[in-house]
């Protein structure tokens, strides 16, 4: 045998070697008895559980996530909290029923900033920034109606929007 045989002879059994030493050293450290634990869940109280829908006095009403453990004050602050003339001795939780049509969200056209009245249908940009101006200008609206008298917003749009809006204080 020349030396280089010798040599690839020797690298090759050397090559054979460690990989049986690996192999019986990974199968020595298998335990199928074993099984492996895999948890991915939240715990409860971060778990988001639904929507929930505050509205009446309150700066922004809307849905807000619910979570457990939530209470209705931490709820009432995700609203922007109570405007002044809130009676919280009076506060009402109502829980509709199965399949019940809940009544749309309205926007306040005494509150509302530009970017909330582009999301109206028919309400563009300049439109949006007409009605800011114009309650900027006289104040606030007194009734829904009043809209009409804005420069842009014509039959047409108001019959779009106006069970979308609303004048509350």
């Amino acid at each position: 045998m020349t030396k280089l045989n010798k040599y690839g002879t020797l690298v090759i059994i050397l090559l054979i070697a460690i990989i049986a030493v690996s192999g019986i050293v990974a199968w020595s450290k298998y335990s199928p008895g074993q099984p492996i634990e895999i948890s991915i869940s939240k715990p409860p109280s971060q778990q988001q559980l639904n929507q929930i829908y505050i509205g009446g006095a309150v700066i922004n009403q809307g849905f807000y996530p619910l979570t457990a453990g939530d209470t209705v004050e931490y709820i009432i602050q995700a609203a922007g909290g109570t405007s002044s003339n809130a009676d919280l001795s009076q506060l009402r939780l109502y829980i509709p029923q199965i399949g019940a049509e809940l009544q749309p969200q309205k926007v306040n056209l005494n509150r509302a900033e530009a970017w909330l009245l582009e999301a109206l249908p028919g309400i563009g940009k300049t439109t949006a920034q007409a009605i800011t101006n114009y309650r900027n200008k006289n104040g606030v609206f007194r009734n829904i109606n009043e809209l009409t008298k804005v420069e842009g917003i014509g039959a047409t749009t108001y019959e779009k929007i106006k069970e979308l809006i609303t004048v509350a204080d």
